[in-house]
């Protein structure tokens, strides 16, 4: 099942794909839960299928507004260097990082999220603005230290992650938030796809296209810290909630360790396809 957060009639909702390019406002047919964090958080999300059944949809794909899958995340937990081709070629860029024995994460804030089809915005202040397609996990179950033989228990859904960066802002200093935390630049959607339709540790296509041209194809089996060691590790720091969100890292392709480096400008397209969720798409615009 495909869920998603939207704007209809001038309404915040949230709801599920049926068929095609169809969309049931389950917002509106379950009051009872405001958000769709709120929804995956009681559990109703497992019977999401039984929800739809029968029922026509409300509005077509092209008729909504994406939000953010989850729209206003308490946490957003991103993983650092998590595959070993993108760590190599951080290497030859001439960074000097060294493996860690646990994962490195840092943190986003949910005013740095963009949906599906809405810019990812330059900010004035740079001219680096780097794409980093990722595999994004929603967090379905609260939990604080979550054993790794456990964590996808607490696991609801997948989806797309662009984890746009803004490159020399990154570099301040040894810590990234900076160059992570600009607002409207972190692409999230359009949808996740329930748990139930993905095996845990599955293999998935990974590919980034910038107007079209592919600039990182690889697959989530080359992670160095697979979903359930950054879930436990997350969990042993803090509680996850449902609703919040692991962006898992990013393949090798990205534009700063080309030579000379390619950067996202406004009026490009950038997109992120991963096999069994679908593609999220952005605009480049920069800040007026």
């Amino acid at each position: 099942m495909k869920l998603l957060s939207f704007l209809h009639q001038g309404r915040e909702t949230w709801g599920a794909v049926v068929g095609a390019d169809g969309v049931v406002d389950l917002g509106r047919q379950m009051p009872q839960y405001a958000t769709l964090a709120d929804y995956i958080g009681s559990g109703a999300y497992l019977q999401a299928a039984s929800h739809v059944a029968g029922k026509t949809a409300d509005a077509k794909l092209a008729d909504i507004t994406f939000l953010p899958v989850i729209p206003r995340p308490e946490k957003i937990v991103c993983a650092v260097r998590n595959y070993m081709d993108h760590h190599q070629e951080v290497l030859a860029a001439g960074m000097k990082r060294e493996l860690s024995e646990e994962p490195p994460i840092f943190l986003r804030v949910w005013r740095s999220q963009v949906a599906h089809q809405q810019p990812i915005v330059l900010p004035k202040v740079s001219g680096s603005l780097d794409w980093e397609g990722e595999l994004a996990v929603i967090i379905g179950k609260e939990g604080r230290n979550i054993p790794e033989a456990q964590a996808f228990d607490h696991v609801a859904g997948y989806s797309c992650y662009n984890d746009g960066s803004i490159r020399e802002w990154q570099f301040h200093a040894k810590q990234i938030a900076s160059g992570k935390n600009f607002e409207h630049t972190g692409g999230f959607g359009p949808w996740m796809v329930t748990a139930d339709e993905i095996k845990p540790n599955q293999q998935l296509k990974l590919i980034t296209r910038l107007n079209g041209k592919v600039e990182q194809s690889s697959h989530t089996g080359h992670m160095i810290f697979p979903i359930a060691k950054l879930i436990a590790y997350a969990s042993t720091i803090f509680t996850l909630v449902p609703g919040d969100v692991i962006a898992t890292g990013t393949p090798a392709g990205v534009g700063w360790s080309r030579k000379p480096p390619l950067f996202m400008k406004a009026g490009d397209i950038c997109e992120v396809e991963i096999e069994g969720i679908g593609t999220l798409v952005n605009p480049i615009a920069a800040q007026v």
